[in-house]
């Protein structure tokens, strides 16, 4: 199994078991409704990890920033500004250098739509 489909799948196993029992159903329709209009269905796989933190539409909990409602553009500058350093972050940076330009590309494309489909 590829490490970055491990990793994907163990950062959806640690966000389901930290969802709070009575947000469950809220987080699975949210999921689903992300899921069943997406028209990028490699971008939903490779934001799988980022759901973990960020949320399954880029409206976060906490002091982790949310992105919601930012387009793919701005999504997908800040993701290579991370992996190139030119953007400093504990976490983001080395996130993001795991990769490709291709990979940054469809999840930028995901995130930078889906809360279009989920509003």
């Amino acid at each position: 199994m590829p490490s970055k489909l491990k990793m994907c799948l163990t950062a959806c196993l640690i966000a389901s078991a930290t969802v709070p029992l009575g947000a469950q159903g809220f987080a699975a329709t949210k999921t689903k409704t992300a899921a069943t209009t997406n028209a990028n269905p490699r971008g939903q796989i490779l934001a799988l990890s980022c759901a973990g933190c960020h949320g399954t539409d880029g409206k976060s909990v906490g002091i982790i920033p949310s992105f919601y409602g930012k387009s793919p553009e701005y999504l997908e500058s800040a993701l290579k500004d991370f992996k190139s350093g030119a953007r400093v972050s504990t976490v983001m940076g080395r996130h993001a250098k795991g990769y490709t330009d291709e990979e940054i590309h469809q999840i930028a494309q995901y995130f930078g739509t889906v809360w279009k489909k989920t509003k």
